[in-house]
């Protein structure tokens, strides 16, 4: 295990409140950096288990693993096959997006990897970003072509399916395209509730909301605009806010669409998700850091929560 440079300072956290309803939402004065060094940093997931973050630099094509307990920083899987988003299922298993590869992955418990998708009616997905799992055991992802644009996240090639679009796939393993009419789905998280589904799109810099019917989506209304620079990844909190990376830090959404306040960020943020031990730990990948705050409020129910049960 190669052991990379830990914590690397911190920097000022400044709270912009744009809407009373923002009052209360928090955190500590400081962002920690974590760790610094990376081309491009994306895709944190928070295990509980194991008490770390799994995080993606894609051009270097490695994945990183941050340790809670010693805070150091390690190596945890290269080459990766270009990963970018993660998440963890209903059993806690790793679930991936590989834009090298062109696939989604997941990493059993002992180790080994196991593709759950690389191709849809006989054609080669595009490069898949971003990924969530459902309790239900259904694991829905989307299909961008960042990974095949050029060599510097994956290989250049070409767009075979059609479009870039949003999948699903079911328990026993059946991929179905479940919205094709984005030009470059990106980040994507369900309702507390799992009625919902918000999607980002990345060109169109907006947020779009589905309403979830067992395995398929209707609607598709805009739900936001984003105001600097473009939506990435999103996560909502235990009260149904959405949580926006953008290229000023992190935008708050109320769950009726009003932009109720900023995290201002250094640099340019990519994702983000919930952990620690309460869940209010907001880890952030941004540009070149990963950092991490404490906060007064608390990430929304995972998949495995359920499990638990």
């Amino acid at each position: 295990m190669t052991l990379l440079e830990p914590l690397a300072g911190s920097v000022p956290a400044v709270w912009e409140k744009l809407d009373d309803r923002f009052a209360g939402i928090r955190g500590d004065s400081r962002l920690e950096r974590l760790w610094t060094g990376g081309r491009w940093l994306e895709g944190p997931v928070y295990s509980p288990a194991g008490r770390y973050v799994l995080f993606s630099d894609i051009p270097s094509d490695r994945i990183l693993r941050w340790d809670e307990t010693s805070y150091q920083v390690s190596e945890y899987r290269h080459p990766a096959g270009n990963t970018n988003g993660h998440t963890l299922d209903a059993e806690g298993r790793l679930v991936s997006c590989e834009h090298g590869n062109r696939r989604v992955t997941r990493t059993e418990h002992d180790g080994s990897i196991r593709v759950l998708a690389d191709r849809h009616d006989g054609h080669r997905l595009n490069s898949p970003n971003d990924v969530v799992a459902r309790a239900d055991g259904s694991i829905w992802f989307t299909d961008p072509a960042y990974g095949i644009d050029s060599d510097y996240e994956g290989f250049s090639g070409e767009i075979e399916t059609g479009g870039c679009h949003v999948y699903r796939i079911s328990p026993d393993g059946v991929l179905t395209v479940v919205a094709d009419d984005f030009n470059r789905p990106n980040g994507l998280a369900f309702s507390n509730d799992g009625s919902l589904l918000y999607v980002t799109d990345t060109e169109e810099a907006t947020i779009r909301v589905f309403t979830v019917s067992g395995d398929s989506l209707s609607g598709g209304e805009l739900f936001a605009e984003c105001g600097n620079g473009a939506f990435d990844g999103i996560r909502l909190d235990n009260q149904g806010r959405i949580w926006g990376a953008a290229a000023d830090g992190v935008h708050v959404y109320h769950p009726d669409g009003s932009l109720l306040g900023k995290l201002l960020v250094p640099e340019t943020v990519a994702n983000l998700c919930f952990g620690g031990a309460k869940r209010n730990r907001l880890f952030l990948t941004a540009t070149t850091s990963l950092y991490s705050l404490f906060t007064t409020v608390n990430g929304g129910p995972e998949p495995y929560d359920a499990a638990a049960t």
